[in-house]
């Protein structure tokens, strides 16, 4: 059976870039290969999702936010109905529009969405970010008709890894022709090696306050810098010419193109970018939470592409001693380099990998 111009595709996720981004990457791909379908997003008013998708071209069908209860109390007294109602919205636009298959990425709108599909006879799949899976997913997984994951070892029932679908200007990026280009756009020299520092929109602190007091090392061992502070961020510009700080990246593109190491936090995105384009890493995984930064950062460091150090452990000595002692030792960093660059290739076929998963749901040979 090969794709037909009836078939409509709910993808459901959203609230995070993290669970957007892989949902429009798998969305453009659907409409790129298949212009006649129906290509669908299934996500919450307050998500990243109310911006993005409709940017993006996509109609949004909403569903009610319905975060499962943590401790009993007032919202979990009311939890029953409004689950109930959630999933009966995600039956109608099911039953209205025709929906063939849904594909979840996690976030509030998946959980209603799997039980939706699974009630209305439609197969479902499940595709998980992180190393460490969250609640919808975890649930979703058991009656999956695919279940698809970027990291080895994601406890996920029938999990298979597929990798992360990936923006096109990410798969696409020709680094070496951009390079000029980019070092133009940030003041830098396009021939003189680039330590890419960054920590989300918002920045991050530890990565802050340790490049605040340990880049004057780094530009001594001969690197410039290019360090996103975020938008929020206290860090005093150095006015030095090798020492870049600018609140945030609207041109990721551009500062991948020129990165020849990374400095960053561990996000599933952020490794599986890094990863595609051959970049060697030291990744300081976020301490809050339930520590999957630091499991989603395991592959890239097993495989000799990236190093990890702990976020308490990210000072400024440890800078010192152990990204200026990397940087200044081109054989250790061609070793980290070779690695990257061996990881790129698998790391860059998520996207198909997962439309490929799609098709086997809806009981289609591969293409």
């Amino acid at each position: 059976m090969t794709p037909h111009a009836s078939t409509t595709y709910l993808l459901a996720g959203g609230g995070t870039a993290g669970h957007v981004n892989p949902l429009l990457a798998v969305a453009d791909a659907l409409r790129a290969r298949e212009p006649e379908a129906s290509v669908l997003v299934l996500g919450t008013k307050e998500g990243l999702e109310a911006r993005l998708v409709p940017e993006r071209g996509y109609e949004l069908l909403i569903v009610d936010k319905v975060p499962f209860p943590r401790r009993p109390n007032a919202a979990a007294v009311r939890f029953p109905v409004a689950w109930s109602r959630a999933v009966a919205q995600v039956r109608r636009h099911i039953r209205e529009r025709g929906v063939d298959v849904v594909v979840g990425f996690g976030g509030y709108a998946s959980a209603p969405a799997y039980v939706a599909a699974r009630r209305e006879g439609i197969p479902y799949v499940v595709h998980e970010a992180n190393a460490r899976p969250g609640l919808a997913n975890v649930l979703g997984a058991r009656r999956a008709a695919g279940t698809g994951v970027v990291f080895e070892g994601t406890p996920l029932r029938g999990a298979r890894v597929v990798g992360m679908p990936l923006r096109r200007e990410i798969v696409d990026l020709d680094r070496a022709a951009l390079r000029a280009e980019a070092a133009a756009a940030f003041g830098l020299d396009a021939t003189r090696p680039v330590l890419l520092v960054f920590g989300g929109s918002l920045g991050a602190r530890r990565l802050n306050e340790t490049l605040a007091e340990a880049w004057p090392e780094i530009v001594a061992a001969g690197w410039q810098i290019l360090h996103a502070a975020g938008e929020r961020n206290e860090i005093v510009d150095s006015a030095h010419p090798d020492y870049r700080v600018v609140p945030y990246l609207d041109r990721m593109d551009l500062a991948f193109a020129l990165a020849d190491v990374v400095v960053a936090r561990s996000g599933a995105a952020t490794v599986s970018e890094v990863t595609a384009l051959g970049i060697p890493a030291v990744y300081v995984p976020y301490a809050v939470g339930n520590g999957e930064q630091a499991l989603n950062a395991a592959a890239a460091v097993r495989a000799g592409a990236a190093r990890l150090i702990p976020d308490g452990e990210f000072t400024p000595d440890r800078a010192r001693q152990e990204v200026v002692t990397l940087l200044s030792d081109p054989e250790t960093l061609g070793a980290l380099r070779a690695a990257a660059e061996a990881s790129a290739p698998a790391a860059r076929a998520g996207t198909a990998a997962v439309v490929a998963l799609i098709d086997e749901a809806l009981g289609r040979s591969a293409r």
